[in-house]
């Protein structure tokens, strides 16, 4: 499984506090009513029936299944692992989702119940979701949730830091989790967007999380009023798209909390496709972090098959 190091372009940026600082406030501003009205127009493509089908096919497959409350009991997780590998029992084509993700004490139950299948485990880590915790309790939280089997690792930055401006302290604290993970597993960084008030925040905090070594970056918690917005996201989009074309390392995009229906996730797919192209359509590079999404994206596949809205009691509750 391959890492991301900091690139050698980029090494004299993150030399020192005020190198990344003039670094990342180097980068080009944001418009915000530039960027609100294109990721506004490309929500209004039409998909046809056919283009819809394979889209709600792929938004299953990009689905990162999430548990992440304090009455979370080992039941609930395991039957949420159990609606991941196999959505629709009445429909065996239904894709499976890519991951589960749940707090790091429900890994090893979850990674029970996925054993022999091709969906992941995915833990949220240091000090989720407020990511207010000393460094070494970070890294303690990210080895517990490896050791007890889990593939990816969803982590926060320190909004505070970010927003105070010591981007050098944000900067190694996702790297020091990078090599924590190692070659075991994936590294998502989580911005917080709705705490970063504009932007050229979200932009700025983008670039850091890649420059230290993210595999993803993340909008979200799913914990706050404003999480992934087709504008966020398109940020998003825009720095790795970048970043690809001037380090030649491709990084993931997750948008995660708030999309709930299928009209709302071929909207963000729409929005990948036009921005960052093919290459991002495909679970290794483009998730959704969402609980409530798959089952309406089961309701709809359900439609196109059979002419029939079968309503919410045709899935499971979560």
């Amino acid at each position: 499984m391959p890492t991301n190091a900091p690139s050698a372009a980029l090494a004299d940026a993150t030399a020192s506090d005020g190198a990344l600082r003039r670094f990342l406030h180097g980068l080009p501003g944001i418009d915000p009513v530039g960027l609100e009205a294109r990721a506004a127009s490309l929500g209004t493509r039409s998909i046809k029936t056919s283009a819809k089908a394979y889209a709600i096919d792929l938004a299953i497959s990009m689905i990162d299944l999430t548990t992440l409350e304090g009455a979370d009991t080992p039941g609930k997780v395991r039957a949420l692992a159990a609606k991941a590998v196999n959505p629709d029992p009445t429909d065996r084509t239904t894709p499976h989702t890519a991951a589960v993700c749940v707090y790091p004490d429900m890994v090893a139950t979850a990674k029970e119940v996925l054993k022999g299948s091709d969906v992941k485990v995915a833990s949220v880590a240091t000090a989720f979701p407020a990511g207010r915790a000393a460094l070494a309790v970070k890294l303690a939280d990210v080895r517990d949730a490896i050791a007890a089997g889990a593939d990816e690792i969803d982590m926060v930055i320190d909004r505070g830091a970010f927003l105070a401006g010591h981007y050098l302290k944000v900067y190694e604290e996702i790297a020091a989790v990078r090599a924590e993970c190692g070659d075991k597993a994936r590294l998502k960084v989580i911005f917080e967007t709705g705490e970063l008030s504009t932007y050229d925040n979200i932009r700025r905090a983008s670039w850091l999380g890649m420059m230290a070594g993210a595999d993803f970056i993340k909008t979200s918690t799913g914990k706050v009023a404003v999480n992934a917005t087709p504008a966020n996201t398109l940020v998003l989009l825009e720095a790795v798209r970048d970043f690809r074309a001037q380090t030649g390392t491709q990084v993931g995009v997750k948008p995660a909390g708030g999309i709930r229906n299928t009209k709302e996730a071929i909207k963000f797919l729409v929005l990948v496709n036009e921005t960052v192209g093919e290459g991002w359509l495909d679970n290794h590079w483009f998730r959704f972090g969402a609980s409530s999404l798959l089952n309406d994206l089961l309701m709809q596949r359900q439609k196109l098959a059979t002419g029939r809205y079968s309503g919410p009691d045709y899935v499971t509750v979560d």
